[in-house]
């Protein structure tokens, strides 16, 4: 195992430079520049001054000098400053990673430990009430789209019935409470972020789950586990529930740059200060550095996922074992 994992670790290396290669091209060849887009919000803006804004940004050198320039920098994790404030790219997320991976972690649980109950208590019971009425939720949560549910929940739970906040991550007498209160007061703005960046994934996973499930209950070895006598709850959770994980680990394996994604969707909905929204904001103000910082982001995440869904594999199929090549 150990010799697998240092080998996936070694071939993650020649990935990411190609990843970050495509990006950092197909990024500027997209129309629109730093220095053009604050020549249009001050038309006073001569053509000397937009000149001397892309030598400052180096943005006048070859494109390919200015990738092997970059690609060397963040090799010792200096991602550069953003073009915005002039900040370092890496202070910048790290201000605004706190955010993003609280919503996400608080989402994932909910995914995994919400979806497995709903998609075990309807594979114990397929056809029945509450498989019918999950079925129908699961249906209706993969059709809404994201940011419609968002908007309609923010009209009726924040502004018609005043029960959550409407956006931001604290109030603006926040600085005022009491330790107790501020922790209630952010888990107030975070339970819509939460609800609706989830209820994709639970939908998902509830399903899976079900399907798996059903499939393992009619191996041969189940019916010969229920011929002996095991009572339900044995050969679920002995000897069902373990073989039916498995694409259930796939599945968070691959959630893990989807979070990051989705993080841009409701975070700039509920005017959360994420990375989600710094990745949006970067976009167009056309902050390149910032914008290849989190690519790159993405691309470790989406490595790191894909490992840790094989390494699972063998944690919970006993029959998969990982040997030298």
């Amino acid at each position: 195992m150990i010799t697998y994992i240092i080998r996936r670790l070694l071939w993650t290396i020649p990935m990411l430079l190609g990843i970050t290669l495509i990006s950092f091209f197909i990024i500027h060849l997209a129309p629109g520049k730093p220095s053009a887009i604050e020549q249009s919000l001050n038309p006073r803006v001569s053509l000397e001054v937009r000149e001397r804004l892309e030598k400052l940004y180096g943005l006048d050198k070859p494109l390919i000098t200015q990738y092997f320039e970059w690609i060397r920098r963040i090799f010792v994790l200096d991602f550069g400053r953003s073009f915005t404030d002039n900040r370092p790219v890496l202070e910048k997320i790290i201000d605004r990673l706190g955010v993003t991976l609280t919503i996400n972690v608080s989402s994932l649980i909910l995914i995994l430990v919400g979806g497995a109950v709903i998609g075990i208590k309807s594979a114990l019971k397929p056809g029945r009430l509450f498989d019918s009425a999950a079925t129908f939720m699961v249906f209706f949560a993969f059709a809404v789209p994201t940011f419609w549910l968002a908007l309609l929940l923010m009209q009726l739970v924040s502004i018609q019935l005043g029960w959550l906040p409407i956006s931001g991550i604290v109030s603006l007498d926040y600085e005022y409470f009491s330790p107790w209160w501020k922790f209630l007061d952010i888990c107030r703005h975070l339970v819509l972020p939460v609800f609706v960046s989830s209820i994709g994934g639970l939908a998902g996973v509830s399903r899976y789950m079900r399907s798996s499930l059903l499939d393992v209950l009619k191996q041969p070895y189940m019916l010969a586990a229920k011929a002996k006598g095991l009572s339900q709850r044995q050969l679920i959770y002995g000897h069902a529930l373990r073989n039916a994980l498995l694409p259930i680990v796939t599945i968070v394996g691959l959630s893990l740059p989807a979070m990051l994604g989705g993080s841009v969707i409701f975070e700039s909905i509920f005017a959360l200060p994420g990375v989600g929204r710094l990745f949006y904001e970067a976009v167009m103000s056309r902050d390149y550095p910032l914008i290849m910082a989190e690519v790159v982001l993405g691309a470790v995440l989406t490595m790191i996922g894909n490992l840790l869904a094989d390494i699972s594999y063998a944690a919970v199929d006993p029959r998969i074992k990982y040997k030298k090549a």
